[in-house]
């Protein structure tokens, strides 16, 4: 997999700029198919950086109505990455 399409997206919120002040840990959206492996590689040569663990989670998707019927939105993952003490990720420094 190509490691650009492993990434999707930083996740921002109050719980994710907790876990970066306490343990330097930094949270993405990566590609439900990816693996803890391959989002290692991708997050050390994207944004330079040693990474030292990776937690990963699968998060389903919500219920929702529309109208009279019931949709739910789609199941993704979410990638827990701690860093090497002193590293840092410029997306997570206004957090």
């Amino acid at each position: 997999m190509d490691i650009y399409k492993v990434i999707e997206k930083p996740l921002v919120t109050e719980k994710g700029a907790g876990m970066l002040e306490t343990g330097n840990w930094v949270v993405f959206r990566v590609n439900p198919e990816a693996n803890k492996i391959q989002i290692r590689e991708a997050v050390q040569k994207i944004f330079d950086v040693k990474v030292l663990h990776v937690n990963t989670q699968v998060v389903q998707g919500k219920r929702k109505r529309f109208g009279k019927t019931m949709g739910q939105s789609k199941t993704w993952k979410k990638a827990m990455v701690q860093l090497k003490e002193g590293e840092k990720i410029e997306i997570f420094e206004g957090v």
